[in-house]
């Protein structure tokens, strides 16, 4: 099974300071101002969670963006094991957010231009059943997230276009050291994002890399 980290560059392995031991609740940024005290989540698996976290958590509206697992059988999952395969779990995201500021298809609408969905097995340099995308929706998220999936459809090839939109089923938070990766490993994020090619990926895809919204 791949291990995303073997791809690193010795060099900054050995730079980046260890990452933090907050628990997630304690990273999630203050509430706006504008904060409506309203909460709804959304499940998004897009590949290496640190990517999908990293995409979403900084959005207006947005309350917090948790690295974990969802999709599979096994209960309270490891990094580990998921990744070594035979757990039936995909690394996802669960989005806290304020459905005032920010609406269920806003963020649906988002995580098509996070991701290569013509990619069936894995993504980027990510690869094996552990990487694959979707869209995890309840009851009432599936018609909204169903609608915003033709949408994304309509502009590739719909017979290239291969991630789905599942039944949400539990989520399992991962082990600390995953949370906030991204912003709190900057330097190690980015070298495994440019090793990775997923800019130049999402622009052959989308015509555009997703920056900031």
């Amino acid at each position: 099974m791949f291990h995303r980290r073997r791809l690193l560059p010795v060099l900054l392995v050995l730079v980046i300071a260890a990452c933090s031991g907050s628990d997630p609740a304690e990273s999630a940024p203050a509430p706006s101002p504008q904060d409506s005290g309203r909460r709804e989540t959304a499940v998004f698996a897009g590949g290496c969670f640190w990517s999908t976290e990293a995409n979403f958590e900084h959005m207006p509206g947005v309350i917090s963006a948790v690295s974990g697992f969802t999709g599979g059988t096994a209960r309270y999952p490891t990094y580990n094991q998921v990744v070594r395969g035979g757990t039936g779990h995909v690394e996802a995201v669960r989005v806290t957010f304020d459905p005032v500021q920010i609406s269920y298809r806003q963020l649906v609408d988002r995580f098509w231009l996070t991701i290569d969905p013509t990619d069936p097995d894995g993504q980027f340099c990510d690869r094996g059943p552990s990487y694959a995308t979707a869209v995890f929706a309840n009851a009432a998220q599936k018609p909204v997230a169903e609608a915003s999936r033709r949408a994304a459809v309509a502009r590739l090839a719909p017979a290239r276009f291969v991630t789905p939109v599942r039944d949400a089923v539990r989520f399992w938070p991962a082990e600390r050291e995953h949370q906030d990766f991204a912003r709190l490993n900057p330097v190690r994020y980015a070298g495994y994002s440019r090793f990775c090619g997923r800019a130049a990926r999402l622009q052959a895809v989308w015509g555009r890399a997703p920056g900031p919204e």
